[in-house]
Formats: structure tokens, sequence, C-alpha cells
């Protein structure tokens, strides 16, 4: 499966709890929207923090996600990896195995 398709789910997802359980989808999208709202770090650093996180919760999904993010935001290749290789660094070889999903998502989404 490609990052895309990954995204593509992430959004379809979405969509589909916001039909069937919108007062816990709505209450989790607000939450997520005040946590990213905080003025102390740009939205680049806040998604290279959440690369690294990914890649430690082996979530292939939000590696997409915000790999995406990242780039959107004007993040690098090399500072998604260097995001990427913190989460190897706390969280050794398994994470190391979901650089794969990262270069993939990286080689899917740059511009």
């Amino acid at each position: 499966m490609s990052a895309k398709d990954r995204l593509e789910q992430t959004n379809a997802l979405i969509e589909r709890l916001m039909e069937q359980y919108p007062s816990e989808t709505r209450a989790f999208l607000h939450f997520m929207k005040a946590a990213q709202s905080g003025p102390a770090m740009d939205a680049k650093h806040k998604e290279l923090v959440n690369v690294a996180l990914a890649v430690a919760a082996q979530c292939e999904w939000c590696i997409a996600l915000h790999v995406k993010g990242a780039l959107d935001a004007g993040a690098t290749r090399d500072e998604v990896m260097e995001a990427a290789f913190q989460a190897v660094l706390m969280h050794g070889g398994p994470a190391l195995m979901y650089l794969t999903p990262v270069v993939e998502a990286l080689d899917a989404f740059e511009a």
C-alpha cells in the first residue's frame, strides 16, 4: 500500500467516523487543533516532532499524514529524515524499519 493510499484511508476513516460517531470525532479533532495551536513552535517543527512520534509508534498512516504535513509546512527531505532518525535513536531497530514508509511517503509527496 502506498503512502497516498494510507492518506486516503485516513481521510475516509475520519469522514466515516464523522457520520457514525460525530461527537467523539469532533472532540478528537477539536483537541488536535488545540494541541497544534500553541505559539512556541511553528507548524513545520510540530510536524517534524509528529513524524518522529509516528515512527516510534509504528503507525504507517500517521507517518504518511505527518510526512506530508511536514513537507507542506516547508520541511526538507533531510529534516524529515533527521526527525525520523531521532525516533530510531530512542526506539531502536524496530523504529529503523519504519523508515521504509517514511522514505516512501517522502517519495510520494515531495514536490
